[in-house]
């Protein structure tokens, strides 16, 4: 038996409930994990309030971990016992002291980047990758707009267009967020309950608009990013955090041509060698410092309703982790 976060119906942070629960072994194709970090993301909150369908109920929460191989199944190859590895996406149930995972979605996790910081990169690592490298490829000259820039993705995400040559803007809500934004290369911070940031932004660049614009709010702030984009320029919605933006009339993009995506993180890994280019790529930046993950805030397992609240509430910058109870003294040691 192993302990780990079920939930019985969706809702609040209270549907997370905190049970034994049996795992057995694994199958053809599959590997037994010991979880040593475990990654909170605005998904896990989409999928729990039912924002995101699930097809089955119980269910366990969690879309990406790090930890050690404990078991192999049948005809398995390139993977032992004693392997540290990492996931994001293609197995939902990381909520929990073991899982067992398709062996072709894990990656190995470099010895230069501990399981804590690999539990924090894979999914919002790999998201940025797609964002600067795939969706839009930011390069030296570009003008970018970046929402919500002190939290997980937004502090990558900022790290990595600054190093590619582009001017960054970030919007966050707090002064001290706002310090954390530019410390992380943002080269002009909004703080949007102070200011309209569609003024500010039109100001920065002195009426022409930017380039692309990121964002994870959503609702709050959609239409305000479309006019914030220069004429071409490319909206990219990856995230609702404030909620569904509402419809978006079709001719209304003609005014300026712009471009317009809702991509995930699921298109941009389907396949085995996407995986391990993009995971490759994160590894590599942040062993040469080009990213600094910040693993903010650590919760033990048993209190993810208490890391879903603080999430949720805007009271979390950086990462979020939750590291399983029975490891929780030594990360305190």
């Amino acid at each position: 038996m192993v302990k780990t976060i079920r939930v019985y119906e969706l809702g609040g942070p209270e549907v997370l409930k905190w049970e034994d629960v049996q795992i057995g072994e694994p199958n053809e194709g599959e590997i037994r994990v010991k979880i040593q970090a475990i990654g909170l993301n605005f998904v896990d909150v989409y999928i729990r309030k039912g924002v995101y369908k699930i097809a089955t109920m119980p269910f366990t929460p969690g879309v990406e971990a790090a930890g050690v191989v404990t078991a192999v199944g049948p005809g398995i190859t390139g993977w032992k016992v004693g392997d540290v590895v990492a996931y994001a996406g293609g197995s939902m149930g990381s909520y929990s002291e073991e899982q067992i995972l398709p062996a072709n979605k894990v990656v190995p996790l470099p010895p230069s980047i501990n399981p804590t910081v690999g539990a924090s990169i894979m999914v919002k690592g790999m998201t940025v990758h797609y964002l600067v490298r795939c969706c839009f490829k930011v390069e030296p000259g570009h003008i970018v707009l970046v929402h919500a820039a002190a939290g997980g993705v937004g502090s990558l995400l900022c790290q990595w267009a600054n190093a590619l040559g582009a001017t960054v803007i970030g919007t966050v809500s707090t002064n001290e967020k706002a310090v954390q934004a530019k410390e992380d290369g943002c080269h002009h911070v909004i703080i949007y309950k102070e200011e309209d940031f569609v003024a500010r932004v039109n100001e920065i660049t002195s009426g022409n608009g930017v380039h692309v614009v990121y964002d994870s709010v959503g609702k709050d702030t959609f239409q305000g990013s479309l006019a914030c984009l220069r004429p071409r320029g490319f909206m990219v919605n990856f995230g609702q955090s404030s909620g569904t933006p509402d419809p978006v009339p079709l001719p209304s993009l003609g005014a300026k041509a712009l471009f317009l995506t809702r991509p995930s993180l699921m298109h941009y890994s389907a396949t085995r060698d996407d995986l391990l280019e993009a995971a490759g790529e994160v590894f590599a930046n942040v062993a040469s410092g080009v990213l600094r993950v910040r693993v903010n805030h650590k919760y033990p397992l048993s209190q993810a309703a208490q890391a879903h609240a603080d999430l949720e509430s805007r009271k979390t910058s950086g990462s979020v982790v939750l590291i399983p109870d029975c490891l929780w003294q030594d990360i305190l040691n």
